[in-house]
C-alpha cells in the first residue's frame, strides 16, 4: 500500500514577501555597486588629506591652525554626527522590523541633526571669514576649506537623500526598492561619520595641540 504522501510531506515555509532579501542578486549588486563608490570617495578624501598635510604650516605670515580652529566647536559638531549615526542606524532596525512609522521618525531626526552639524559648520566658516581668514588668505585656509567643505557638501548631499528617503517611505512603505535604498543610505552616512572622526582628529585634536 503506497504511503499517505498528503500525510508525510512537508510543506515548505511561506517566505513573507512583505520584507525584503538581502541576498537577492539586486541587492548585492547595487550595495557592491555603492561599495565602489564609496572606495572613490576614498580616494577623492585622502587627497584632500594629504593636500593639508602638506599646505597646514604655510600660514603666509598669518595665523597658524591654532591660533583659528576651536576646539570646542569640533567637539560639538563630531557629538551631533555621533548621534545621527545611531538614529540612521535604529531606522534602518526598525524597517527590518517592517515598521515604516519608525523609520521615518528616526530619519527624521539623522535629518534634523545633520542639520544642526551643517548650521554649526556653517556658523564656523562665516566666523572665519568675518575675521579675515578666509580660503584666499593662505595655502593653509585654502586646504582646511576645501577638506571641512567638501566633506560638509556631502553631508548636506545626504540630508536631501534623507528627505527623499523619508518621502519614499511614506508614499510606498517598506518595500525591497526602499529598504535597499535605506541601507545604502546608511552606508554613506555611517562613511560622513568616520571621515569626520579623521578630520576631528587630524585637523582639530593635532592642530590645536
Amino acid at each position: 500500500m503506497l504511503p499517505d504522501l498528503a500525510i508525510h510531506h512537508k510543506r515548505e515555509p511561506v517566505a513573507d514577501t512583505r520584507m525584503p532579501d538581502p541576498h537577492q542578486d539586486v541587492f548585492s549588486k547595487n550595495v557592491f555597486g555603492f561599495w565602489l563608490y564609496l572606495m572613490t570617495d576614498c580616494l577623492l578624501f585622502g587627497t584632500l588629506f594629504c593636500t593639508y598635510a602638506v599646505l597646514h604650516s604655510s600660514t603666509f605670515g598669518g595665523p597658524a591652525s591654532r591660533d583659528l580652529l576651536h576646539l570646542g566647536i569640533a567637539f560639538t559638531e563630531t557629538m551631533i554626527l555621533l548621534f545621527s549615526s545611531v538614529t540612521c542606524g535604529l531606522s534602518v532596525l526598525a524597517a527590518v522590523q517592517n515598521n515604516t512609522n519608525r523609520a521615518c521618525v528616526w530619519l527624521g531626526i539623522t535629518l534634523l541633526l545633520g542639520a544642526s552639524f551643517i548650521g554649526v559648520e556653517l556658523h564656523e566658516f562665516y566666523s572665519l571669514i568675518q575675521e579675515g581668514h578666509g580660503p584666499q588668505k593662505s595655502a593653509f585656509l585654502s586646504s582646511f576649506f576645501a577638506l571641512v567643505g567638501t566633506h560638509g557638501a556631502h553631508v548636506a548631499f545626504g540630508l536631501l537623500w534623507i528627505v527623499v528617503m523619508i518621502a519614499q517611505l511614506v508614499w510606498q512603505g517598506i518595500t525591497s526598492d526602499t529598504f535597499r535604498r535605506l541601507v545604502i543610505f546608511s552606508m554613506f552616512w555611517h562613511f560622513l561619520d568616520l571621515i569626520w572622526i579623521f578630520i576631528f582628529t587630524f585637523v582639530y585634536l593635532l592642530g590645536v595641540a
